[in-house]
């Protein structure tokens, strides 16, 4: 079995085929999230940018210098939306905590608009340059920010932390992905991301040099593909134990199952991801 080996590369990518539940958590996340973005005080939908899907929503803090979580959505680069993610705001907010949540460019773009992973990196430091400049106005801290995200998210949230001039304090990567060569050869991602080896080879965290400053706490769900299991431990392996201190699977847990964990204040993932804000 190699990692050009397309039947074995879908079982090892396809999440969605490995967990049929997969349309149960969409629609609840949803769903809640339409409750949250009801009730909850935010501001949602603002620009932090002209270009295709640069809005964000945030979800202030109720004390000034709050920790500023900015959570990136997974999806493949091609699907998902920052409005079926609200859900997971209340969780940190009833903590202190401003969430703020972007959307960004979905692969594969539009006909005379191709939108590639790397587009996208570029639209999440736009962001992250947003927050750091407006933070103080929704009582976020703009030297107190922590990176998170799941899945495509996950890497986004590697990404910022080496490429920022100004990046942030630290990042979560849930289920991560770190090296995106094997992509390419995957059937079912292949249409929509159109990776080339030089796109794939320049947005793979696990091919750069360790951020100088910083942290990065790595985790995947124990009922996840191999491959996301290797990805996991090749971000400790390639960045070493100071920049990658936490490197964990976490059991019974896939990759769905694990968003939830992260939402949930007794998890230890939530915990882990507090302990980063508060550092």
């Amino acid at each position: 079995m190699t990692l050009k080996d397309p039947v074995w590369l879908d079982r090892m990518y396809n999440n969605r085929a490995r967990v049929p539940e997969h349309p149960a958590y969409f629609a609840r996340w949803a769903s809640d999230s339409v409750q949250v973005r009801a009730t909850a005080r935010a501001s949602l939908d603002v620009r932090y940018g002209d270009g295709v899907n640069e809005t964000l929503d945030v979800f202030p803090a109720d004390r000034p210098k709050a920790p500023v979580l900015l959570f990136i959505h997974g999806g493949y680069w091609r699907s998902l939306d920052k409005s079926d993610h609200s859900f997971l705001a209340p969780a940190f907010t009833r903590q202190g905590v401003c969430v703020v949540v972007p959307n960004y460019a979905l692969c594969p773009g539009a006909p005379g608009r191709p939108v590639t992973i790397p587009d996208i990196a570029m639209q999440m430091v736009k962001a992250l340059d947003w927050v750091v400049r407006h933070a103080a106005t929704y009582g976020g801290d703009p030297g107190r920010i922590t990176v998170a995200g799941h899945s495509a998210g996950g890497h986004l949230a590697a990404m910022l932390l080496s490429l920022q001039t100004r990046p942030p304090r630290n990042a979560l990567s849930v289920s991560g992905l770190f090296d995106l060569r094997p992509l390419m050869h995957t059937p079912s991602l292949q249409g929509a991301l159109q990776l080339t080896d030089a796109d794939a080879r320049r947005a793979s965290p696990a091919l750069w040099p360790a951020p100088r400053g910083g942290c990065l706490y790595s985790v995947v769900g124990g009922n996840e593909s191999e491959e996301f299991l290797r990805h996991n431990a090749l971000i400790r392996r390639a960045w070493g134990a100071r920049a990658v201190p936490v490197c964990k699977v976490l059991p019974g847990l896939d990759h769905f199952s694990i968003v939830d964990a992260l939402a949930e204040p007794a998890h230890a993932l939530h915990r882990q991801a507090m302990q980063l804000l508060e550092a």
